[in-house]
């Protein structure tokens, strides 16, 4: 049986629909009505789910750290990491503002946190789930502390080999994780798509006993909705107010047009993939009626004929008589009544059916 977790009311898995998050982060760049915009964004391209970061600077890093390339591209180059990290860090209170909007809003709020005083920030909240960025995957000692809180953890697997996710996975579960979700991730902003290797997800899932999904850094609508149709069960992508605000996310991220777009892409996918049944479609009833042949007398044909080869044909006939899928079973009946060319052949005329 496929895996599943439960976020709030959302069954994720188990063919259920994707759980789409709408990856806010720290694109609210320290301002409240930046961040209600973006919530109000998530909501009306119908995400599941808003997530933003919960960090304390002091707890993250050292002082005075350079910053990663793509952060120095997007920044000032002045500036250290710890200092940019300051600038978007936000309070309890923010975090309480954030969590009672999105509740009026109808969406999920979700947070990324970074070390154990925003985990128990998030956990007093009562998120309905913890996730963990790719900075954390290697970090056991979080990770232990994060699985005891018996939440559904989803885990970013970005920078890390095989190897590496297994041991963060053992770490989840030796510690009281019951529900999990694994997301394959690259993290370089924008990732290239050389870089994407979509075909991980499926070594994941083999690998694995937990859900597995995608955080997509391409750029645009990207990546997401081929790794959908390869059955990604949760997907996640920045997004931002506009793309040429500073700060190290925005440029790599959706604007609230590709936002509806995205949403939009992804749910026609998993209208395409559709069912493994193999059936004609309610759409396509009428087609079969107009394009699939039937049973037609090739010859006049008299009562007390027997069907041959040579006496009947195959033709569109606007689904009367009998389908040419019937073919064998005809052949040897005997007819019961006249027949001129090109009638459709019905039961009734037909005393002697093969079976």
């Amino acid at each position: 049986m496929p895996n599943s977790i439960k976020i709030g009311n959302n069954v994720i898995g188990n063919c259920s629909p994707c759980f789409i998050i709408a990856e806010a982060g720290v694109n609210h760049n320290g301002d409240m009505e930046v961040a209600h915009k973006l919530i109000d964004a998530a909501a009306e391209a119908n995400a599941d789910a808003v997530k933003f970061q919960t960090f304390k600077t002091e707890n993250l890093i050292l002082d005075d750290i350079e910053k990663a390339s793509y952060q120095k591209e997007t920044t000032n180059a002045g500036e250290s990491q710890t200092e940019m990290l300051k600038r978007l860090e936000i309070d309890k209170a923010f975090h309480v503002e954030l969590f009672k909007y999105c509740e009026e809003k109808n969406i999920l709020f979700l947070s990324t946190c970074y070390d154990e005083d925003s985990l128990n920030l998030l956990v007093e909240l009562g998120v309905p789930a913890i996730k963990i960025a790719s900075t954390d995957t290697t970090n056991l000692l979080f990770l232990e502390k994060v699985a005891k809180t018996k939440k559904p953890v989803i885990l970013s697997t970005g920078m890390c080999s095989l190897s590496e996710i297994e041991q963060a996975y053992q770490c989840l579960k030796e510690n009281g994780c019951k529900e999990l979700a694994l997301l394959k991730c690259t993290s370089n902003y924008p990732t290239d798509p050389k870089d994407v290797n979509l075909n991980a997800m499926v070594t994941m899932n083999n690998s694995f006993e937990a859900v597995i999904g995608f955080s997509d850094h391409t750029e645009g609508v990207g990546a997401s909705p081929y790794a959908v149709a390869m059955g990604a069960s949760i997907i996640e992508k920045h997004f931002t107010l506009d793309k040429r605000l500073e700060g190290p996310d925005h440029q790599a991220s959706l604007s609230p047009d590709e936002l509806l777009l995205w949403v939009k892409e992804i749910r026609k996918v998993e209208q395409m993939l559709g069912s493994s049944e193999i059936l004609s479609t309610e759409s396509e009833k009428e087609a079969k009626k107009a394009l699939q042949k039937h049973l037609v007398s090739k010859i006049d044909l008299k009562k007390g004929d027997t069907v041959t080869r040579k006496s009947i044909a195959a033709k569109r006939t606007g689904g009367k008589g009998i389908s040419a899928l019937e073919f064998y079973n005809v052949l040897g009946a005997t007819l019961t009544c006249d027949l001129s060319q090109d009638r459709p052949i019905e039961e009734s005329h037909l005393e002697k059916r093969v079976k």
